[in-house]
């Protein structure tokens, strides 16, 4: 469980842009995989962090979008990371289901090169 005091110091780490969210990289803990990329504002990296399980902003509802809600997809996260800038967040997560909407396992299923 986090603290207060680990949630204050973790948000002061972080720069959100000028809409208030943070892109958000998320990576299955055992595999490795990248599963996908989402957006966090404050109130989901707090309610993340708090909880242990993984919640985003939806930029499509304008709301709080706490993965699984109605899918069943659920992301419990093991580990949180802010990059060196301070502008991108890696979370690492255990999945279950699909990470992705189409109902993939991971978001990036689509090879290019």
């Amino acid at each position: 469980m986090t603290t207060s005091q680990q949630i204050a110091d973790t948000l002061s780490k972080i720069t959100f842009n000028s809409d208030g969210l943070v892109p958000v990289v998320a990576q299955d803990a055992i595999s490795s995989e990248v599963l996908m990329m989402a957006w966090m504002n404050r109130e989901a990296v707090e309610e993340t962090l708090t909880t242990g399980r993984v919640c985003y902003w939806s930029r499509s509802r304008q709301s709080l979008w706490r993965k699984g809600d109605t899918s069943g997809h659920t992301q419990a996260l093991t580990e949180f990371y802010v990059d060196c800038d301070g502008d991108t967040l890696l979370i690492k997560v255990n999945q279950v289901g699909a990470a992705c909407h189409t109902g993939e396992r991971t978001c990036f299923f689509t090879k290019i090169l």
